[in-house]
């Protein structure tokens, strides 16, 4: 493999050595800089980073060792060759042990040179690309991470503690923007499959027709347009897991596709006859009411009980606000990460403003809204300036509201009104208890405890 155009620094205090490599490299197509002294090489090297140094193992000013050490100090990265006269096995191994790339004997043939410097430059891509890969995956697995300190998520890390290790399926309920898609990949990331594919599709995004085609797959000619047979994610995501996000939202068809892949593992390709084999474990959402969608016949219901065989509710932001906070830092780090700039902090005021807020749109809008002042604000600090006005018009107007109610002149029982509240709440999600303690901004536990305190329960 031959890196055209890579740049390489050679290091010598022979100017005829030097010329001899300028020759040979630059016949090759490399970009060639030259240097006889090591104090000003490293200055060249903080200046132009080269792709790989060649450097001479006895030097004026200091062996070539301690000058292969200060570049493996500073620049871990950059392959480095040693040139030497006076080849021993000690000097090569303790060349080799510092850092460097290979080693070079003089006299040396300029095949001999070429074959050493395209060997280094394949290998410092390839550790580049791994470098690459490393990190990619430790974001991931950073991004899969739970980030909050409140009862109410303590209790969400619980219940996955216990069920990630299992293949049982799992029923992901929530408001939209709490994170369920995050949760998903934490429960694959803590699994036996682990080293299986994860996949997330969302089904609301889809048409039928589409959604079938990609988790199911088709076979060539089944409908217009099906030039060729493609696997669906069934198929490729064998051993691993599949995320159904937003289920709440299909069809009819496809549920009843669905409910055959969950009960028998088997399948068809759209427009196939032979039954295929699928061994994945299923990860479903929904952020709506998929009881009553079963009351209605918008959902099957023994679907709905192959797929939740454990059901996870997420509770919204507004609910555990002690992990705004957190969430803000985490924001901060990442965006101040993706714009390659040191992270602020962030004003007492802002955060105050942050953590008073309801979050309609939960962590995804609290994360948008970070992001947004992080492009905005260039300075050391995050301040209220850099918010959007509707966080300070939305929390005046919330203030307002407050102090507007009115007591009426012959009073009431507090007692009675809250009875009143829980009764009218369940009334109107058709006894749900998790919409119900929604609609009045508290707990399902809170709720809970209400409706015993009035006998409800």
């Amino acid at each position: 493999m031959k890196l055209i155009k890579a740049k390489i620094l050679a290091v010598d205090d022979e100017p005829e050595m030097l010329e001899t490599l300028e020759e040979i490299l630059s016949g090759a197509g490399y970009e060639v800089r030259i240097e006889t002294e090591s104090p000003k090489a490293f200055e060249l090297i903080a200046r132009e980073r080269p792709d790989l140094i060649i450097t001479d193992l006895v030097m004026p000013e200091g062996d070539g060792i301690e000058f292969l050490e200060r570049v493996k100090a500073h620049y871990p990265h950059i392959p480095v060759i040693l040139l030497t006269g006076y080849a021993t096995v000690d000097s090569a191994v303790e060349a080799m042990k510092k850092g460097a790339s290979d080693y070079l004997s003089k006299p040396f043939l300029g095949a001999e040179l070429l074959l050493k410097v395209e060997k280094c430059l394949t290998w410092s891509e390839l550790n580049e690309e791994n470098r690459y890969l490393r990190e990619r995956v430790q974001k991931q697995d950073q991004e899969a991470n739970i980030i909050g300190q409140s009862r109410a998520l303590w209790q969400v890390v619980q219940l996955i503690d216990k069920v990630a290790p299992t293949d049982a399926a799992v029923l992901l309920s929530g408001e939209s923007g709490t994170g369920k898609d995050l949760l998903a990949r934490n429960i694959h990331k803590r699994s036996l499959r682990r080293d299986g594919p994860f996949f997330s599709i969302n089904c609301a995004a889809l048409t039928e027709n589409l959604l079938e085609s990609e988790l199911f797959g088709h076979e060539r000619g089944s409908f217009t347009g099906a030039t060729d047979t493609k696997r669906g994610i069934f198929e490729v995501a064998d051993k691993g897991t599949l995320f159904l996000d937003e289920i709440s939202e299909t069809g009819p068809s496809f549920q009843a596709r669905l409910l055959r892949v969950v009960q028998d593992g088997e399948f068809l390709r759209v427009g196939g006859n032979r039954h295929l084999q699928s061994d994945v474990r299923l990860i479903s959402s929904s952020n709506r009411n998929i009881q009553a969608a079963i009351a209605n016949g918008s959902f099957r219901e023994d679907l709905f009980y192959r797929l939740s065989a454990i059901e996870i509710h997420i509770p919204p932001l507004r609910e555990r606000k002690e992990d705004i906070a957190l969430l803000v830092a985490h924001f901060i780090e990442k965006y101040a990460s993706e714009l390659r700039r040191r992270a602020p902090t962030i004003s007492p005021e802002a955060l105050l403003l942050l953590t008073q807020h309801s979050w309609p749109g939960n962590v995804r809008e609290l994360g948008n809204t970070i992001e947004r002042a992080m492009i905005l604000g260039h300075g050391n600090i995050v301040t209220v300036e850099h918010l959007p006005k509707e966080l300070t018009t939305c929390a005046t107007q919330e203030s307002e509201s407050g102090r507007s109610f009115q007591l009426p002149e012959t009073g009431f029982r507090l007692t009675a009104l809250e009875r009143r509240l829980v009764e009218q709440a369940l009334d109107s999600t058709k006894g749900n208890q998790v919409q119900a303690a929604r609609m009045l901004g508290i707990s399902r536990d809170a709720f809970r405890n209400r409706m015993k305190k009035h006998r409800l329960l």
